[in-house]
């Protein structure tokens, strides 16, 4: 990490481009957070620690350099903003690489390490090193996409003088049945754990997982989402006048029940696939037949019964309709264990 760290003040896009996220206390501060930049070169890094001393299967196993199909050895990570991503007591294992405005299409937003002998990606989630003293207060977790978000909502409540809510994020990878566990367990999960993903496709299907995942056997308080506006995640709210404020009142006030948000969305999923699915009663009931295994995943019958309302409301189906399908599912659920 001292090498990228020493290449961020002669690098001015990268630097810019964290200003302008609103990042950028970021490039002078060390601590808790020490983001870094891989030079474009194609083996910088490689050349560098050759010259060190370390062998070229060091660096392959370490995740810092790779191999092309020539056999030549060339950095993992080039021309990107780099997070380090940590274990629990703080030791860097592997890194997230964030491209930048300029990075061409089809070149993916971040770049993970690859496995290695420390590093299983689906274990660690970034950002719990850091922030242990908020995690130990009992501050309310929240799952985002990437690091830039969980930066966002750290800076966020750094001078607000007052609790409120701690973000986490999975390295690269959708979320995992051990992070799930990882976000349970923690102090603050009592008090809620809060989706808050960007307004896409990608952005919804990852809270359907989380709620999946975070459910199961029972989460330790109420599941939320933070809903932003499309195009939008922490990240971009930061930047904007007064943004600081507005992401802790969404992150904070404005969240709803997750389960509300998978019904939403797997309805909408649904009228995309089948566009005149509600124009009549046949649809409707399909519909309602769809959604109806969410009633038996609420939390308690309260929850079930207002989120049996929700599906009326939004099918268009009757109550009868609603409670018909919900005795079929719980029948046939008993006859096909």
């Amino acid at each position: 990490m001292t090498y990228y760290r020493g290449q961020l003040p002669h690098a001015d896009g990268p630097r810019v481009y964290l200003v302008g996220r609103g990042l950028g206390v970021l490039v002078e501060r060390k601590w808790p957070w020490r983001v870094g930049y891989a030079p474009p070169g194609w083996s910088s890094l490689t050349r560098h620690l050759g010259a060190a001393g370390f062998t070229d299967d060091e660096l392959v196993g370490a995740g810092l350099s790779t191999r092309t199909r020539a056999g030549r050895l060339i950095d993992v990570f080039r021309d990107r903003v780099v997070f380090p991503v940590r274990d629990p007591v703080g030791h860097a294992v592997a890194f997230l690489g964030c491209a930048g405005p300029g990075a061409g299409h089809g070149v993916p937003k971040y770049i993970n390490s690859p496995e290695t002998g420390i590093y299983n990606k689906g274990q660690l989630l970034f950002g719990v090193a850091e922030q242990q003293d908020r995690l130990d207060a009992r501050w309310m977790p929240v799952l985002v996409e990437g690091p830039a978000d969980v930066l966002a909502v750290w800076l966020s409540y750094s001078q607000s003088g007052r609790p409120g809510a701690v973000a986490l994020a999975p390295c690269g990878t959708m979320l995992t049945d051990h992070q799930a566990v990882i976000l349970r367990e923690l102090p603050g999960a009592a008090n809620g754990i809060v989706a808050a993903f960007d307004a896409d496709a990608g952005g919804r299907d990852a809270v359907d997982r989380a709620w999946q995942l975070l459910r199961q056997p029972r989460s330790p308080g109420p599941l939320l989402v933070a809903e932003f506006s499309a195009s939008a995640d922490p990240a971009d709210l930061l930047r904007r006048p007064s943004g600081r404020a507005q992401l802790r009142t969404t992150l904070q006030r404005r969240a709803r029940p997750m389960l509300d948000a998978v019904v939403d969305q797997r309805l909408a999923r649904l009228v995309e696939r089948h566009p005149r699915l509600l124009e009549d009663i046949d649809g409707r009931c399909a519909a309602v037949r769809a959604l109806v295994p969410l009633l038996y995943e609420a939390a308690s019958p309260d929850e079930a019964v207002r989120v049996g309302r929700r599906m009326v409301a939004l099918t268009g189906a009757g109550v009868d309709t609603v409670a018909i399908a919900a005795l079929a599912h719980l029948e046939d659920a008993l006859h096909h264990p």
